[in-house]
């Protein structure tokens, strides 16, 4: 191999590391910025345990190497929130990918149950015909477009009534789940400051819009 090739090959793997290092740096402050305007906390410390203090949360679960960094936490929109990137690892080898995307959990004032909900797949139409289902409700636009399950089927018809379909039709595309206290919202990449005002702002929607008998049993 010629040596003015190996020095090429070089050069051009220590300039993806700088980028890469000053792309980190970049997102660091204007998220460290878009946190301090809000009155939240910012650390750019790994948490490595936000799959066990959120179980539940699937998206959280992915891969392995997991943690959680650039993470926000403090009171936006009156809702205690934690936003934050993740990565995670899959495969191994020449097939290891590392992956990252952003996500914002928002605790409910109300109890909750969980609801997984996000935009339809065309895998899923496959899983469909398979007879693994998912909730079907009475708008066929809104059965056509999102991808529903709960353990509950009735806390889901009950949730996701005529004016939440239509509002969520209306929303920007952000999967949901929740627990039994929380809801979080993501993209499967990251977004900037804006998109965790707009992930706020989606999920107390839906809060806002719970039928209040749900809470009268």
């Amino acid at each position: 191999m010629e040596p003015g090739f190996i020095l090429l090959a070089i050069l051009a793997v220590g300039a993806l590391i700088a980028f890469a290092i000053y792309s980190s740096a970049k997102r660091r402050k204007e998220l460290a910025a878009w946190a301090q305007a809000r009155g939240l906390r910012f650390s750019r410390e790994k948490v490595r345990d936000m799959d066990d203090r959120y179980p539940e949360f699937k998206c959280l679960r992915r891969g392995r190497s997991r943690y959680a960094f650039n993470v926000m936490t403090g009171d936006l929109q009156g809702l205690p929130i934690t936003a934050f990137d993740y990565h995670y690892v899959t495969g191994s080898g020449k097939n290891r990918r590392v992956s990252h995307f952003s996500a914002l959990i928002a605790h409910s004032p109300l109890p909750l149950k969980p609801l997984f909900i996000r935009r339809e797949h065309t895998f899923d139409r496959v899983t469909e015909f398979l007879g693994w289902d998912d909730i079907d409700f009475e708008s066929a636009e809104f059965s056509r477009k999102f991808y529903v399950t709960s353990p509950d089927k009735r806390w889901a018809f009950d949730v996701i009534h005529q004016q939440m379909m239509e509002y969520l039709l209306a929303a920007p595309k952000y999967s949901l789940q929740f627990d039994s206290a929380n809801v979080i919202a993501w993209k499967s990449s990251r977004f900037k400051g804006p998109g965790f005002d707009e992930a706020l702002s989606l999920i107390k929607g839906m809060l806002d819009r719970l039928p209040e008998y749900l809470f009268r049993k």
